[in-house]
């Protein structure tokens, strides 16, 4: 079924229609093109587009959106980025769908994913939700783009490491419902204090309409700073949290090393349900997801059927059995991203998971980045959370860990090592039968590979 026109394009672009065609999905990555895709030619400062558009043909490309003359089906435009951006407003106006933004410091992802998947039980093909972590500049417009006009529901993830970021993508999105999941010292290298990242995921709420329904985490030290944001908005605020006072609250939590059980009341509602994702922090996403799914005026039981489904996020806290001595060990894939937040959380879920028989805990932490001249004393303060998650072992990977392994001193075997590199080969020396690893770091140190090399055995080699 078609998505685009050839002329709908033009038409929304204020670009020229160069042939007709009929494009079934967008995307500006020619490695990522499907058949039938529109490929939009972005220019970026590391490469162009243009350069590219044999291959996306290549691949099956149904058109192309381009600044610059080419032969075959195309629209025309001044600038493909701003095309893209009006595309992406084109496909929020022609539909109905509700829209969802999410943002936070963590928990973004995940809870845009268990959103997904709740309003998917309740409203099956019909719900349409950002892939991946498309929640910049490039990323949210082409999501907007991407959704179908028939669309209930649209879920975007936005995300931000600058002030003024979120304010230009909500006005894209104008979201209905808009989600800050948490508040915490993520890219603290850009804001002078945690109060100015507050207010800056509080931009999100400059996008709701009049009415619109602003959620956010009662038990943050930020949540009066985001609730005025919001009123000051003319939203209506909902609160969702672990203690009194919330409107969505935990009043019954059981955490177990795999999963935890919640009784939620969600305004004048109960739940009974299971998260099948560990860890306390799970259940704050998780009374977000409830109390998104009750102001979309989604089903809360159906939501909770697919909270307890809701496993393997890849870089998210899935768990994998690998290889390991003569036998097989645990891995936590928490390899996407971390600030010190998150990388608490993490390590509390760690210490939860009891190894079996002789197996360890052993920790493969990556530099958390964009912390600016609080990186040390942020890297440092892991150390108590290691040491309460009781790890045996924690290679600990790039430059802006050393403060860590500093402040370890001899409480724990510490490899501190540059390269995720060198973390394999430590790891492929250490890892044995029952241990249970949990990888964490910002995407950039690159642990994902490590998960992926374990999953592939080749840590054996």
């Amino acid at each position: 079924m078609s998505l685009w026109t050839s002329a709908e394009i033009a038409a929304a672009c204020a670009g020229t229609a160069i042939g007709e065609f009929a494009a079934t999905g967008v995307t500006f990555d020619s490695r990522e093109v499907e058949p039938g895709d529109l490929f939009i030619a972005l220019k970026g400062e590391a490469t162009d587009g243009h350069r590219y558009l044999g291959m996306a043909r290549e691949r099956g490309a149904a058109g192309l959106l381009v600044s610059e003359a080419v032969d075959g089906p195309a629209v025309r435009v001044a600038d493909t980025m701003a095309a893209l951006n009006a595309l992406g407003g084109a496909a929020r106006d022609r539909s109905n769908a509700l829209r969802i933004g999410v943002t936070g410091s963590v928990g973004k992802t995940g809870v845009k994913e268990a959103l997904k998947a709740a309003l998917t039980r309740f409203a099956p093909d019909a719900v349409h939700a950002s892939v991946k972590s498309y929640n910049n500049h490039t990323g949210v417009p082409l999501s907007l783009a991407r959704m179908p006009a028939a669309s209930r529901f649209g879920v975007f993830e936005m995300g931000m490491n600058h002030s003024g970021e979120l304010a230009a993508l909500t006005q894209l999105v104008r979201p209905h419902i808009a989600i800050v999941t948490w508040v915490a010292s993520a890219h603290r290298e850009f804001f002078a204090t945690e109060a100015d990242i507050a207010r800056a995921k509080a931009e999100i709420f400059a996008g709701l309409p009049a009415g619109g329904t602003a959620i956010i985490p009662h038990d943050n030290p930020h949540a009066g700073l985001l609730a005025d944001a919001a009123v000051a908005a003319g939203a209506r605020v909902v609160r969702f949290g672990q203690t009194a006072g919330a409107d969505v609250m935990a009043e019954q939590v059981a955490l177990h090393p795999d999963c935890s059980c919640v009784t939620a009341r969600i305004g004048d509602d109960r739940l009974t349900f299971k998260i099948g994702m560990a860890g306390r922090h799970w259940v704050n996403n998780a009374l977000a997801v409830l109390a998104g799914v009750q102001a979309a005026g989604g089903d809360l039981a159906l939501a909770g059927l697919a909270l307890a489904e809701l496993n393997g996020l890849p870089g998210r806290g899935r768990r994998l059995r690998v290889p390991a001595g003569n036998g097989q060990a645990i891995v936590i894939d928490e390899a996407y991203n971390a600030n010190p937040a998150s990388m608490a959380a993490s390590l509390a879920v760690l210490r939860d998971v009891v190894p079996a028989r002789a197996g360890r805990r052993i920790a493969l932490l990556g530099s958390m980045k964009e912390l600016g001249t609080l990186s040390a004393e942020f890297h440092a303060g892991i150390a108590p959370h290691i040491i309460d998650a009781q790890v045996a072992l924690a290679v600990l990977v790039g430059a802006e860990m050393k403060p860590l392994a500093e402040a370890l001193g001899r409480q724990t075997d510490v490899r501190h090592v540059a390269t995720a590199d060198a973390a394999m080969a430590e790891i492929g020396r250490s890892l044995a039968a029952d241990d249970v690893l949990l990888a964490k770091g910002s995407n950039s140190i690159g642990l994902g590979r490590v998960v992926a090399a374990l999953a592939a055995g080749e840590h054996m080699a």
